[in-house]
């Protein structure tokens, strides 16, 4: 059984729902007033995932450029960042919970993402 079975399209999906809610969440939840730290960390990674998928070689983007390998590289590094500053910035709150729940359920998802996508063999 192959543990990486999120297939690139779905990952696309996820990335454009996800830049939206980095975006957003930190002007809901107030983040400027309790943490400008994470607010600003969220907004330019919501907007760099954002730009980098339109640019990823995969189904959901506009540009095919940057491999999606790559892609997934710029994902976990961007995790690694948001759980690595809410544990080493002294955040509390809703923010060192939104930076660690977005951090850790980014890398899950590379983690568990087929970089190659589901092929079906073809019929002989």
């Amino acid at each position: 059984m192959n543990v990486r079975f999120i297939s690139p399209a779905v990952h696309g999906v996820l990335d454009y729902v996800v830049a939206f809610v980095l975006v957003a969440a930190p002007f809901l939840l107030h983040f400027l007033v309790q943490s400008p730290l994470a607010f600003w960390l969220s907004v330019a990674a919501g907007t760099g995932l954002a730009a980098y998928s339109l640019l990823t070689n995969y189904p959901d983007s506009l540009v095919k450029f940057i491999p999606f390998r790559t892609h997934l590289v710029f994902d976990f590094s961007a995790g690694a960042v948001f759980v690595a500053t809410a544990l080493l910035a002294g955040l509390t709150g809703t923010p060192f919970l939104f930076l660690m729940v977005m951090g850790l359920s980014v890398m899950a998802v590379v983690l568990l993402t087929d970089p190659v996508g589901h092929h079906v063999p073809a019929a002989a």
